[in-house]
């Protein structure tokens, strides 16, 4: 396993009387696998990774910040993909899988319950954290999917994730741009997935989200889809990024998170599809 591709957060010692999710220092608990954004080309390791991590840690859930393999600002502007390989897909996707495998090896000392580790991602680290349902043969517990990169279709694809994703001939392929459009690849056994994005996104066109919700509806999926009018891109768990409405994802997720859980472990469980737009 190749552990540089990837950082453990620090788990935060906090008290239990502020968490959604209490548990004795003992006793195992949800963890999630947060994945920032940042196009495929970097990582918003601020907004979209540390606060995420320390909010999610406040509310009982062990959170580990996941550095995946992305192209490169330099890479980007230089196109130096022409002449080497540099960092593609499925490079994002295996450090992904390596870290779901770190966890459930190590759910022990971690203090993990392996069958609640789900995935979040923003951005193009939402793309990510959809990947892993779709592609991966272990399948993530649960996916939140922050205002996504989705398609790699025109007219709503985003095209600077495409290009760092799919390489410089790459993304002239139909047969690479259908493979990663995740609309295309909703399989019936997709995990749970909460969905966010905002209607005045001006970086990942708002169908992105929608053509995901669409797909996930028409398999059956159980899932949440949440879409503002307000709150832009990139707002993270910040508390002054976006805007008053967009930020009440936060509460919404752990809402949802505590009742998806809890219906995987009743005695006989159904399927709950919502939307809120």
């Amino acid at each position: 396993m190749n552990i540089r591709c990837f950082i453990l957060a620090l788990l935060l010692l906090l008290s239990a009387g502020n968490r959604l999710f209490t548990a004795a220092a003992q006793e195992r608990r949800p963890a999630v696998i947060v994945c920032p954004g940042g196009s495929y080309c970097w990582h918003d390791m601020e907004t979209e990774g540390r606060q995420v991590v320390s909010w999610l840690e406040a509310n009982g859930i062990r959170a580990f910040l996941l550095k995946y393999r992305v192209q490169g600002v330099f890479d980007y502007i230089m196109h130096t993909r022409y002449i080497y390989r540099g960092h593609r897909h499925p490079d994002a996707l295996n450090d992904a899988a390596d870290m779901f495998d770190y966890l459930r090896s190590h759910a022990d000392s971690l203090g993990i319950d392996t069958t609640q580790i789900g995935i979040m991602g923003f951005s193009a680290g939402g793309h990510l954290a959809m990947l892993t349902a779709e592609m991966l043969e272990r399948k993530p517990a649960f996916v939140a999917s922050i205002y996504p990169v989705v398609t790699m279709h025109k007219p709503y694809v985003h095209k600077r994730s495409r290009r760092a994703l799919l390489g410089e001939y790459g993304k002239r392929r139909s047969i690479m741009r259908d493979s990663l459009s995740l609309e295309r690849h909703v399989k019936p056994d997709c995990p749970p997935v909460f969905l966010v994005n905002c209607k005045d996104d001006p970086v990942v066109k708002y169908q992105n989200s929608e053509l995901l919700d669409s797909a996930l509806t028409a398999n059956g999926i159980p899932h949440r889809y949440i879409q503002y009018n307000t709150g832009g891109h990139g707002f993270g768990a910040s508390d002054t990024k976006g805007t008053e409405e967009c930020r009440q994802w936060r509460g919404e997720f752990l809402a949802w998170l505590k009742e998806t859980l809890e219906r995987k472990t009743a005695p006989s469980s159904s399927s709950a599809t919502t939307s809120g737009r």
